[in-house]
């Protein structure tokens, strides 16, 4: 008996997929916190040279005046943020236009921040700004490249020592660790730890409910049966059965029997990353989803975490592109079994690199417009995220799929610690990074129009199952999904989460 048969003897959705579904939402919530909080802790207010210990002869000048004479104009009639006179000009009373053309140097004592919008970020606190503007963007750098290693290390633990304690162990671990950041007295010790004290504290505070909901949370069956663990396996199955109501069905699965549902005796053979390398399929595999991964989130990430470069407010930008997440992934429900996953995630990223392009050439000025644009582009970009994920997890076969998924969100989270890199090159030119951002999603496109569709096929079970030995098979509504969500336990509930 295949596994797919098993789980649609005792209902493939029942009442226990959905708990599990229900539970694994805790984990969710926490993610996006973490992986967008960088829009806020590292937020660069509006600022200028600190001219307060500036000599010279001011009399009974207005402040206003006095960065008159001693801070250059920029072209657009703003305070310079970087530079000042090394001595006051006191004919910019009478024609502040004539700024350019004199020497200037930059910030001698430091820089006054506008705290009109943030009371305190790291920005602020350490002065990253103007030549150490990057350190501020290498946050978000070394925090995802913490993520990405934490994914390949999580997901070979998890495929070792399973799904659940790991699950528990991400939870403890992170907590920690945001907690000890927020508590961070120095620039070097807040990236070790990656992740603003109180801000960090409260976006922590849900992993607390992650925590204690970890007891209802099971292992996966699947995982079990082919590790061997068959007790614990009947475990779970008998407790699926009883709150599905298929009581009829608890006579019929024993421990024993549930040994012949493993295709090959997974006890005798440990895998590893060096797996993914095993075979010309598997190879092909992991560099065609490994490179979509890796472009997918660098455009997702890109979009996100450039929030102050509409001019707009940015909590309320915020708000508007995660909004527009919600009908995005809603309509991938219906596009996943109407076209299938493979002209969903391209479509997706065609529509992402154009809105992208869009935004190239629409003037700053026309704010609504680029805004409009960018949060299209934000939607689909999510489409395709989420529809990867899905995807992905069904190319892999079941003794591979924690390493295939490791290695794809280390991919990702490679593309996601180098987007907020990227956003730099706006001192180049203000329409490069979306240029980037476009090309990056457009490849994407091409390379994932090149993996094989998997609607309507069963999930892969071994490396054996990816050389196309198992001719397609149209499965029941339940199974056609082909989703590791629907199996028994928390089989890919880590695979988001790291």
């Amino acid at each position: 008996m295949k596994f797919e048969d098993l789980l649609s003897e005792i209902d493939g959705f029942g009442r226990f997929q959905k708990m599990v579904l229900c539970l694994s939402f805790l984990g969710r919530v926490i993610v996006p916190c973490h992986f967008l909080v960088n829009n806020f802790i590292a937020g660069i207010p509006s600022h200028h040279c600190d001219i307060s210990g500036a000599v010279g002869d001011f009399g009974n000048m207005s402040e206003e005046e006095r960065q008159l004479v001693m801070i250059p104009m920029e072209a657009d009639g703003k305070l310079s943020s970087c530079l000042m006179f090394p001595e006051p000009r006191f004919h910019m009373l009478l024609n502040s236009s004539s700024s350019t053309g004199h020497p200037a140097e930059p910030c001698r004592n430091g820089w006054v921040y506008d705290n009109s919008t943030f009371t305190s970020t790291l920005a602020t606190e350490w002065d990253l700004v103007c030549d150490k503007k990057g350190l501020n963007k290498a946050t978000a750098t070394i925090f995802f490249v913490g993520v990405m290693f934490g994914a390949m290390t999580f997901s070979g633990l998890s495929d070792r020592y399973g799904r659940r304690k790991m699950l528990l162990v991400s939870y403890v671990s992170g907590m920690v660790f945001a907690l000890l950041s927020a508590f961070s007295t120095s620039y070097v010790m807040f990236t070790v730890l990656r992740d603003w004290r109180w801000l960090i504290a409260a976006i922590t505070a849900p992993v607390v409910m992650g925590i204690i909901s970890w007891r209802w949370v099971p292992e996966s069956a699947r995982w079990l049966i082919a590790n061997g663990q068959l007790d614990e396996a009947h475990y779970y199955l008998n407790k699926c059965i009883k709150m599905n109501r298929r009581q009829e069905m608890a006579s019929s699965i024993k421990p024993e029997n549930l040994s012949n549902i493993v295709l090959t005796n997974r006890r005798n053979r440990k895998y590893s990353y060096l797996d993914l390398l095993r075979t010309s399929k598997m190879r092909k595999l992991a560099l065609l989803t490994g490179l979509t991964w890796y472009g997918v989130a660098f455009i997702f990430y890109g979009i996100g975490l450039n929030i102050t470069g509409f001019g707009m407010n940015i909590y309320l930008i915020q708000f508007i592109l995660a909004a527009v997440e919600i009908p995005a992934k809603a309509a991938i429900f219906y596009l996943l079994d109407k076209i299938g996953r493979r002209k969903t995630e391209c479509g997706a990223l065609v529509l992402t690199g154009i809105c992208l392009a869009i935004t190239v050439f629409v003037p700053r000025e026309q704010r609504v417009v680029r805004t409009v644009v960018a949060v299209l582009a934000k939607g689909c970009s999510a489409a395709a995220f989420a529809t990867l994920i899905l995807y992905s997890s069904e190319l892999y076969p079941t003794v591979m799929r924690q390493h295939g998924m490791g290695y794809n969100s280390f991919m990702g989270r490679a593309g996601a610690a180098v987007a907020p890199l990227i956003l730099l090159l706006d001192d180049v030119w203000l329409g490069l990074p979306q240029l980037i951002l476009c090309c990056i999603a457009v490849g994407s496109s091409v390379v994932a129009s090149r993996l094989p569709e998997t609607r309507d096929q069963c999930l892969p079970e071994i490396i054996k199952d990816i050389k196309g030995t198992r001719a397609p098979q149209v499965e029941s509504p339940v199974l056609s999904h082909g989703n590791a969500e629907t199996e028994v336990g928390a089989s890919n509930l880590e695979d988001e989460n790291n």
